[in-house]
């Protein structure tokens, strides 16, 4: 299986798990077959709770008691039947779902119950109760009680009928009592009707006697105001008044116009003399007689000048009288035009004190209007006030008849559309219902337990959690083995004693070989979340399998508390890293060389009572330096991640890691801190290995990787 791992900049691993598992697409996420994996796994969960649900749901349909179910039909009326042309005192007629939805709950009310609870006989009574012993609480049942826990209103989707159910044991008891349910429905609201109609009658009789009294108070007092204000000629009070009024409307008016006529006269007048001019050229001048007369002889005068200037000279006796006449008529003129003037200013003066009398008049009758006003506006108040309370009193005594009338007729809201019958069939238990509901509990049930399961169980199996979760890229995957001697499960990779064992290593050294910084690292550190993973078992056959491939390699265990490499070769642990670090001893005395072909070891030398300071010591850099020279790959075993920090000392020396986890064994939130511990430093994290693979859950996880016909075919292989 080849991995997609991207270096950081600077030499680090990569920061993101988009980083190291980039398809071009995105993350890995889970598809349906992941889920798909997690239902087969726990497939029993859901076929138990199935047939559980399923069971009991048959033994509750096989054991419950038949009940019968009987139904009447009603339809509420939209409109009240129409008797008399009357209105009535309540309106029982629908006008939107809200008053629907009344007759319901008139129909669910505990007096509907009461009602039909009266009207059973002690036989009726005791059929009813016959397969009930005992009611809330422990207490003797009651009739009342099984008819509320039986009947049901159901309205008619989209129309306005109800349907009027009861349930019961006995099919005879349920016609009888849904029956009742419609018939005290009936009566009810009939004695509604009555009942509110006498009582409005007896309101209606109490208000028309108040009213009575209140209009022989208001009478009497209209009286009083007719008489203290001498109101019994109002009306002809009011048009004389009136008729005032306008006949000085109209003098105002013609005044004010005699006003505005003048004025203007006057002041063109008075423009024409400041200006020089000449007042006959003023049209309303021009027209008077003696001007007209007086322009007319001096213009002859001048045609006759001119005729005798043509015959004489200016002393001539007849120019100088016709000289005379002229300047004669001229001074007439100027007389007259001068009188004019005058004329127009006296009729100015005089329209102006007609105008002021004329409103002086007209603001004294409009005072007595106004005072005659008053007294009509608060005359008609009352008498107002008296028609409306007559109208009232008439009012109320006309209703207070009909009411009368229509109080004892019964009219009813609604029709009975079916009668309950006898039902021949039971309606519970509904065998097709129950069933089917039991089977699709079961399965919810069933299937909602798997995945919580899974959701609790939070171990490590799949590559969806170590990839997308963890953020590790999967390296390489090694089935669990079979019980072997822990010296030849140690050198699988060399001995072939399981072929797919002997194949995952392989896998894993050719992923390792395709990318650079896996393919030049030297010193690859191996660790894991916790102990039991497999780690050293790990480390072991890997570094054979790179000696196998004619690299010279080494294993150096560098877990100092635990050693076990030692245990996988069953060699005595005397000396080894601990006795280079404290002691300076030569390392060629501690290597055991040529523990197989291109293979070495150096063990831990014992168990270290203060392993990081043996770690953080100088000499264990300068051997991890001097290994390097000498070897092509070291393999260095450490402790766990998550309990102790040794590895997280060793990581700085060496050029990448990988980390090894168990599966179904450690936790994917352990392992994701630890991986993420690792990634935060600036060493490579080549992957993780997946140890331990249960082979026959191998088609749930990892088919892809362990099909039946691939062992046959790595088997062959060896063989």
């Amino acid at each position: 299986m080849s991995v997609n791992y991207k270096d950081s900049p600077g030499g680090g691993p990569a920061t993101s798990y988009n980083q190291v598992l980039a398809t071009g697409d995105g993350p890995i996420r889970r598809t349906v077959s992941d889920y798909l994996v997690i239902l087969r796994e726990r497939l029993w969960y859901v076929v138990v709770v199935f047939l559980v649900i399923l069971l009991a749901s048959v033994a509750y349909t096989l054991s419950a008691t038949k009940l019968f179910t009987a139904a009447a039909s009603i339809e509420i009326l939209a409109r009240d039947p129409v008797v008399m042309k009357v209105t009535e005192v309540r309106d029982g007629g629908l006008r939107g779902p809200e008053d629907l939805n009344t007759q319901v709950k008139i129909l669910e009310s505990s007096a509907i119950v009461q009602r039909v609870a009266a009207r059973l006989t002690a036989d009726e009574s005791k059929a009813l109760l016959k397969p009930y012993e005992k009611g809330s609480g422990g207490d003797p049942i009651v009739p009342e009680e099984v008819l509320i826990q039986n009947r049901k209103i159901l309205p008619v989707r989209s129309t306005r009928m109800l349907q009027i159910t009861f349930t019961h044991p006995d099919p005879d008891v349920a016609a009888k009592i849904s029956n009742l349910i419609v018939e005290e429905y009936m009566n009810y609201n009939v004695r509604w009707r009555v009942d509110e109609s006498m009582q409005a009658v007896e309101d209606l009789k109490v208000r028309a006697d108040e009213q009575s009294k209140k209009v022989q108070e208001l009478g009497n007092a209209l009286q009083d105001y007719r008489e203290k204000h001498n109101m019994v000629s109002l009306d002809q009070r009011k048009d004389i008044v009136t008729e005032k009024l306008k006949a000085l409307n109209s003098f105002l008016t013609q005044a004010n116009s005699r006003v505005t006529e003048a004025g203007v006269q006057l002041h063109q007048v008075e423009e024409c003399r400041k200006r020089g001019g000449n007042l006959a050229d003023l049209a309303f001048v021009a027209t008077l007689p003696q001007v007209q007369v007086l322009r007319q002889q001096i213009d002859s005068q001048n045609v006759t000048i001119a005729d005798l200037r043509q015959r004489y000279r200016e002393e001539h006796p007849k120019m100088l009288s016709a000289l005379q006449g002229l300047s004669q008529s001229k001074l007439e003129l100027g007389q007259a035009l001068n009188n004019a003037a005058e004329t127009i200013r006296n009729a100015y003066e005089t329209a102006q004190r007609d105008a002021s009398q004329a409103k002086a008049d007209l603001a004294a009758q409009e005072t007595e209007a106004l005072k005659l006003d008053r007294l009509a506006v608060d005359y008609g108040t009352q008498q107002n006030e008296l028609s409306v309370n007559q109208e009232l009193l008439s009012n109320i005594l006309s209703r207070m008849r009909e009411t009368s009338m229509t109080a004892t007729i019964e009219a009813h809201n609604a029709r009975i559309v079916d009668a309950a019958t006898r039902p021949h069939k039971y309606s519970s238990p509904n065998v097709a219902l129950n069933l089917g509901c039991g089977a699709f509990g079961g399965l919810v049930l069933g299937l909602s337990l798997a995945f919580l399961a899974a959701f609790i169980d939070d171990r490590v199996k799949t590559s969806y959690q170590i990839e997308s979760v963890i953020g590790l890229p999967l390296i390489g995957i090694i089935p669990r083995t079979q019980r072997m001697d822990p010296v030849k499960r140690a050198q699988l990779a060399h001995n072939t004693a399981d072929p797919l064992a002997t194949e995952a290593f392989l896998t894993i050294h050719s992923n390792l070989r395709l990318k650079d910084a896996s393919k030049n690292a030297k010193v690859i550190l191996v660790t894991s979340t916790r102990p039991a993973e497999g780690k050293s078992f790990v480390t072991s056959n890997l570094a054979l399998t790179f000696a196998d491939h004619g690299e010279r390699t080494i294993l150096v265990d560098c877990d100092l508390r635990k050693p076990n490499v030692h245990k996988s070769f069953g060699i005595k642990n005397t000396k080894g890293v601990i006795d280079y670090c404290t002691a300076g001893a030569p390392l060629d005395g501690l290597i055991i060389k040529n523990q197989e072909t291109n293979f070495d070891l150096l063990l831990a030398g014992g168990q270290a009572v203060n392993p990081t300071h043996i770690l953080n010591h100088e000499n264990f850099a300068r051997m991890i330096s001097e290994l390097r020279g000498r070897y092509d790959r070291v393999f260095i075993d450490s402790p766990p991640l998550a309990p102790v920090s040794d590895a997280m000392i060793v990581l700085p020396l060496v050029d990448g890691a990988l980390f090894t986890i168990r599966f179904n064994l450690v936790r994917t939130r352990g392992a994701k801190v630890c991986a993420h511990r690792i990634m935060e430093t600036k060493v490579p994290c080549f992957g993780a290995i997946l140890n331990g693979l249960d082979l026959s859950l191998s088609e749930y996880y990892y088919a892809e990787y362990y099909d039946k016909s691939y062992r046959s075919y790595v088997r062959s292989a060896v063989a």
